[in-house]
């Protein structure tokens, strides 16, 4: 399906329906900001890996309606990046991340609250916006996860230590994430804040059996690490 034309997000699409109403908000902007008109072509994206074909039926800038012409499922990809960040002060250059994130192809992100986290709490609705927007701009078939806040012990408890890696600052052994992310169809890569992750945090990582890894020899700002591990994960795999 060309993915040129107006891609609309329609997170409750079904194979077997033959129309298809747009959201008030995704209305608007296909009729009032887009002007689009009857037999107008339109990509529906459900988020979960379903497209549809479609052409404008009822141009109504409240409910506009759209006939479903074709349908295609795209696989899942065989691998998995999981990216867990502590959010930074600065809610814009979590948005910028989570923009590029899904563009570049990320599964899922987490926020961890640390030790040294600037930001304490954090609502999820804008980002969720802007998720779906990033989809819909480049292509992708899939709308990652977005978590909710949790504490970095509790975080750990939960994860498979066996397919998760800790980019720290601290002193000591830690191996290029592009060495050993490609031996790991599934990952998941731990971010800290911009202070990193403190002493007691990254022991607690590594006695669960969570690898040390670096992104490179420059110190990243939070943002441009978590987008780095994303971008290195989706490179290496496709080499």
């Amino acid at each position: 399906m060309p993915l040129l034309m107006l891609t609309c997000f329609a997170p409750d699409l079904h194979p077997d329906q033959p129309t298809y109403t747009l959201s008030e908000e995704e209305s608007k902007h296909a009729v009032r900001v887009l002007r689009l008109a009857p037999g107008a072509p339109v990509l529906l994206v459900d988020g979960h890996g379903t497209l549809a074909s479609t052409t404008v039926q009822d141009a109504n800038p409240k409910r506009c309606t759209l006939a479903i012409t074709s349908h295609e499922f795209i696989v899942p990809r065989a691998t998995y990046t999981h990216v867990a960040v502590a959010p930074t002060k600065n809610l814009d250059r979590m948005e910028w991340l989570v923009e590029k994130a899904v563009e570049v192809g990320l599964e899922r992100l987490s926020f961890l609250r640390c030790a040294r986290s600037e930001r304490r709490d954090l609502k999820l609705e804008r980002l969720e916006k802007i998720a779906v927007s990033a989809l819909k701009q480049s292509g992708q078939a899939y709308l990652p996860q977005l978590d909710e806040l949790i504490d970095f012990d509790k975080f750990i408890a939960e994860i498979d230590p066996s397919t998760t890696f800790i980019a720290h600052l601290e002193a000591g052994e830690r191996t290029a994430l592009a060495q050993v992310i490609g031996a790991a169809p599934r990952c998941c890569v731990l971010i800290g804040p911009e202070g990193d992750f403190s002493p007691s945090e990254i022991a607690l990582a590594l006695g669960r059996g969570v690898r040390p890894v670096t992104l490179g020899s420059s110190r990243l700002r939070t943002e441009t690490a978590a987008l780095a591990a994303v971008f290195t994960a989706q490179v290496v795999r496709e080499l």
